[in-house]
Protein backbone atom coordinates (compact mmCIF):
# COMPACT_ATOMS: atom_id res chain seq x y z
CA UNK A 1 0.00 0.00 0.00
CA UNK A 2 1.05 3.50 -1.37
CA UNK A 3 0.34 6.60 1.25
CA UNK A 4 -1.20 9.70 -0.18
CA UNK A 5 0.87 11.83 -2.03
CA UNK A 6 3.66 9.30 -2.76
CA UNK A 7 4.44 8.05 -6.22
CA UNK A 8 6.37 5.13 -6.93
CA UNK A 9 8.18 4.84 -10.56
CA UNK A 10 9.70 1.33 -11.07
CA UNK A 11 13.09 1.10 -13.56
CA UNK A 12 14.11 -2.40 -14.90
CA UNK A 13 17.38 -2.44 -13.66
CA UNK A 14 20.22 -0.49 -11.45
CA UNK A 15 21.20 1.10 -14.59
CA UNK A 16 18.33 2.33 -16.13
CA UNK A 17 17.17 3.26 -12.47
CA UNK A 18 20.74 5.49 -12.93
CA UNK A 19 19.98 6.78 -16.17
CA UNK A 20 16.52 7.91 -16.32
CA UNK A 21 16.95 9.66 -12.89
CA UNK A 22 19.45 11.73 -14.40
CA UNK A 23 17.25 12.74 -16.92
CA UNK A 24 14.32 13.61 -14.86
CA UNK A 25 17.11 15.43 -12.27
CA UNK A 26 18.22 17.52 -15.64
CA UNK A 27 14.48 18.17 -16.64
CA UNK A 28 13.93 19.49 -12.98
CA UNK A 29 16.69 21.79 -12.40
CA UNK A 30 15.98 23.44 -16.58
CA UNK A 31 12.66 24.13 -15.07
CA UNK A 32 13.23 25.50 -12.08
CA UNK A 33 15.70 27.82 -13.51
CA UNK A 34 13.00 28.93 -16.10
CA UNK A 35 10.54 29.26 -13.23
CA UNK A 36 12.80 30.82 -11.05
CA UNK A 37 15.82 31.53 -12.31
CA UNK A 38 18.39 29.69 -10.03
CA UNK A 39 17.81 25.92 -9.03
CA UNK A 40 18.67 24.59 -5.49
CA UNK A 41 19.53 20.69 -5.53
CA UNK A 42 20.63 18.64 -2.79
CA UNK A 43 22.93 15.85 -3.69
CA UNK A 44 23.25 12.53 -2.15
CA UNK A 45 25.91 10.13 -2.00
CA UNK A 46 25.86 5.94 -2.41
CA UNK A 47 26.48 3.51 -5.34
CA UNK A 48 23.32 4.85 -7.32
CA UNK A 49 23.84 8.35 -6.11
CA UNK A 50 27.04 8.14 -7.77
CA UNK A 51 25.41 6.27 -10.86
CA UNK A 52 23.03 8.79 -11.62
CA UNK A 53 25.14 11.75 -11.36
CA UNK A 54 27.96 9.53 -14.01
CA UNK A 55 24.77 9.40 -16.06
CA UNK A 56 24.02 13.19 -15.64
CA UNK A 57 27.60 13.49 -16.86
CA UNK A 58 27.66 11.46 -19.77
CA UNK A 59 23.73 13.08 -20.85
CA UNK A 60 24.08 15.38 -24.10
CA UNK A 61 21.25 16.79 -21.99
CA UNK A 62 23.29 18.29 -19.17
CA UNK A 63 24.15 21.43 -21.60
CA UNK A 64 19.97 22.21 -21.13
CA UNK A 65 21.21 23.69 -17.18
CA UNK A 66 23.15 27.11 -16.75
CA UNK A 67 24.93 25.56 -14.28
CA UNK A 68 26.58 28.59 -13.10
CA UNK A 69 23.29 29.29 -11.57
CA UNK A 70 22.54 25.67 -10.02
CA UNK A 71 22.90 25.86 -6.15
CA UNK A 72 24.48 22.27 -4.87
CA UNK A 73 24.15 21.31 -0.95
CA UNK A 74 24.56 18.09 0.25
CA UNK A 75 21.92 16.27 2.81
CA UNK A 76 24.44 14.54 4.59
CA UNK A 77 28.31 13.96 4.94
CA UNK A 78 30.43 12.21 6.46
CA UNK A 79 33.09 14.42 9.16
CA UNK A 80 36.62 13.35 7.51
CA UNK A 81 39.07 16.01 5.84
CA UNK A 82 38.55 17.45 2.54
CA UNK A 83 39.17 15.66 -0.28
CA UNK A 84 39.02 12.43 1.63
CA UNK A 85 37.99 9.50 -0.76
CA UNK A 86 35.07 8.79 1.54
CA UNK A 87 33.43 11.91 1.09
CA UNK A 88 30.34 12.31 -0.06
CA UNK A 89 31.56 15.35 -2.10
CA UNK A 90 34.62 13.96 -3.21
CA UNK A 91 32.94 11.73 -4.88
CA UNK A 92 30.26 13.64 -6.53
CA UNK A 93 33.52 15.63 -8.13
CA UNK A 94 34.71 12.60 -9.28
CA UNK A 95 31.84 11.55 -11.14
CA UNK A 96 30.07 15.09 -11.97
CA UNK A 97 31.35 18.47 -10.39
CA UNK A 98 35.06 18.39 -12.04
CA UNK A 99 33.30 18.21 -15.49
CA UNK A 100 31.04 21.32 -15.40
CA UNK A 101 31.42 24.91 -15.66
CA UNK A 102 29.90 25.49 -11.87
CA UNK A 103 30.56 28.63 -10.14
CA UNK A 104 32.98 27.89 -6.86
CA UNK A 105 30.18 30.40 -5.06
CA UNK A 106 27.65 28.02 -5.81
CA UNK A 107 28.94 24.79 -4.25
CA UNK A 108 28.48 24.73 -1.13
CA UNK A 109 30.35 22.17 0.54
CA UNK A 110 29.45 20.40 4.15
CA UNK A 111 32.15 20.90 6.83
CA UNK A 112 35.13 19.11 6.36
CA UNK A 113 37.03 17.98 9.74
CA UNK A 114 40.30 19.99 8.91
CA UNK A 115 38.42 23.10 7.74
CA UNK A 116 37.53 25.76 10.04
CA UNK A 117 36.03 24.34 13.13
CA UNK A 118 38.77 21.67 13.09
CA UNK A 119 37.40 18.42 14.78
CA UNK A 120 34.42 20.44 16.27
CA UNK A 121 31.81 18.42 15.03
CA UNK A 122 29.03 20.76 16.86
CA UNK A 123 30.71 23.99 15.45
CA UNK A 124 30.75 22.41 12.05
CA UNK A 125 26.97 21.40 11.72
CA UNK A 126 25.94 24.88 13.14
CA UNK A 127 28.01 26.84 10.49
CA UNK A 128 27.04 24.33 7.70
CA UNK A 129 23.02 25.10 9.32
CA UNK A 130 24.06 28.85 9.43
CA UNK A 131 24.76 28.79 5.29
CA UNK A 132 21.65 27.42 4.58
CA UNK A 133 19.84 30.16 6.63
CA UNK A 134 22.02 32.35 4.01
CA UNK A 135 20.22 31.29 1.50
CA UNK A 136 16.48 30.52 2.87
CA UNK A 137 14.68 33.25 2.32
CA UNK A 138 13.34 33.75 6.13
CA UNK A 139 13.37 30.03 6.57
CA UNK A 140 16.38 28.07 8.09
CA UNK A 141 16.94 26.30 4.50
CA UNK A 142 16.40 26.83 1.06
CA UNK A 143 13.07 25.31 -0.98
CA UNK A 144 15.19 22.88 -2.67
CA UNK A 145 13.90 22.43 -6.03
CA UNK A 146 15.13 18.65 -5.67
CA UNK A 147 16.03 16.72 -3.20
CA UNK A 148 18.03 13.19 -3.91
CA UNK A 149 18.03 10.94 -1.00
CA UNK A 150 19.42 7.12 -1.14
CA UNK A 151 18.09 4.75 1.53
CA UNK A 152 20.39 1.83 3.77
CA UNK A 153 18.96 -1.39 3.47
CA UNK A 154 18.22 -0.18 7.42
CA UNK A 155 16.08 2.39 5.76
CA UNK A 156 17.87 5.36 6.87
CA UNK A 157 17.92 8.46 4.67
CA UNK A 158 20.63 11.56 4.98
CA UNK A 159 22.37 10.35 8.25
CA UNK A 160 19.61 9.70 10.25
CA UNK A 161 19.49 5.98 11.54
CA UNK A 162 16.82 3.72 13.31
CA UNK A 163 16.28 4.50 16.79
CA UNK A 164 19.53 7.02 16.79
CA UNK A 165 19.24 10.43 18.96
CA UNK A 166 19.81 12.45 15.53
CA UNK A 167 16.11 11.56 14.63
CA UNK A 168 14.67 13.56 17.50
CA UNK A 169 16.61 16.90 16.50
CA UNK A 170 14.50 19.13 15.70
CA UNK A 171 16.13 22.56 17.22
CA UNK A 172 18.21 22.98 13.81
CA UNK A 173 18.66 22.44 10.16
CA UNK A 174 21.82 20.36 10.31
CA UNK A 175 22.81 17.76 12.98
CA UNK A 176 25.65 16.41 13.98
CA UNK A 177 25.66 12.89 14.22
CA UNK A 178 28.15 10.55 16.13
CA UNK A 179 28.60 7.02 16.76
CA UNK A 180 27.02 6.29 13.15
CA UNK A 181 26.31 2.82 13.22
CA UNK A 182 27.42 3.40 9.27
CA UNK A 183 31.70 4.09 9.18
CA UNK A 184 32.50 6.42 9.66
CA UNK A 185 31.19 7.45 12.89
CA UNK A 186 30.89 11.36 12.71
CA UNK A 187 28.90 12.62 10.14
CA UNK A 188 26.72 16.17 9.69
CA UNK A 189 23.21 15.72 8.27
CA UNK A 190 19.81 17.13 7.85
CA UNK A 191 17.32 17.17 9.77
CA UNK A 192 13.99 15.96 8.67
CA UNK A 193 12.69 19.61 8.96
CA UNK A 194 15.44 20.53 6.60
CA UNK A 195 14.61 17.65 4.50
CA UNK A 196 10.89 19.08 4.59
CA UNK A 197 11.50 22.19 2.74
CA UNK A 198 12.09 20.67 -0.37
CA UNK A 199 9.72 21.13 -3.20
CA UNK A 200 10.84 17.74 -4.55
CA UNK A 201 12.27 14.87 -2.41
CA UNK A 202 13.12 11.98 -4.67
CA UNK A 203 13.97 8.70 -2.77
CA UNK A 204 16.77 6.60 -5.22
CA UNK A 205 17.45 3.03 -4.25
CA UNK A 206 18.40 -0.20 -6.14
CA UNK A 207 18.94 -3.81 -4.97
CA UNK A 208 17.10 -6.38 -3.10
CA UNK A 209 18.68 -6.46 0.03
CA UNK A 210 16.36 -2.67 0.24
CA UNK A 211 13.33 -4.27 -0.60
CA UNK A 212 11.82 -4.39 2.63
CA UNK A 213 13.59 -0.94 4.04
CA UNK A 214 11.57 0.65 0.87
CA UNK A 215 8.33 -1.64 1.46
CA UNK A 216 8.05 0.27 5.00
CA UNK A 217 8.80 3.66 3.78
CA UNK A 218 6.79 3.82 1.03
CA UNK A 219 3.69 2.61 3.64
CA UNK A 220 4.62 4.70 6.32
CA UNK A 221 5.48 2.72 8.71
CA UNK A 222 7.34 3.43 11.88
CA UNK A 223 9.83 6.74 11.50
CA UNK A 224 12.28 5.16 14.00
CA UNK A 225 12.51 2.45 12.76
CA UNK A 226 12.41 3.40 9.20
CA UNK A 227 13.36 7.14 9.06
CA UNK A 228 12.70 6.62 4.90
CA UNK A 229 9.12 6.85 6.24
CA UNK A 230 9.36 10.21 7.39
CA UNK A 231 10.13 12.16 4.69
CA UNK A 232 8.12 14.00 1.96
CA UNK A 233 8.03 16.74 -0.16
CA UNK A 234 5.91 19.90 0.16
CA UNK A 235 5.05 19.67 -4.11
CA UNK A 236 6.28 15.79 -4.95
CA UNK A 237 8.05 12.51 -2.84
CA UNK A 238 9.49 10.78 -5.71
CA UNK A 239 10.41 6.53 -4.75
CA UNK A 240 12.60 5.61 -7.73
CA UNK A 241 13.43 2.10 -7.64
CA UNK A 242 14.21 -0.85 -9.78
CA UNK A 243 13.08 -4.10 -9.82
CA UNK A 244 14.87 -5.31 -7.27
CA UNK A 245 13.95 -3.00 -4.40
CA UNK A 246 10.22 -3.09 -5.50
CA UNK A 247 10.53 -6.43 -4.77
CA UNK A 248 8.07 -6.18 -1.51
CA UNK A 249 5.94 -3.38 -2.60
Amino acid sequence: MTRSGVLVVRHTSPEVLAAATAGRLLSAVADAQAARGIAHVSLTGGTIGGKTLAAVASSPARDAVDWTRVHLWWSDERFLPAGDPERNATQAADALLDALPLDPSTVHLPPASDGADGDDLDAAAARYAAELLAFGEGAEVPAFDVLLLGMGPDGHVASLFPHHPGLARDDSSVVGVRESPKPPPLRVSFTFGAIARARQVWLVASGAEKAAAVARGVAAGDVAETPAAGVFGTERTLWLVDEAAAADL
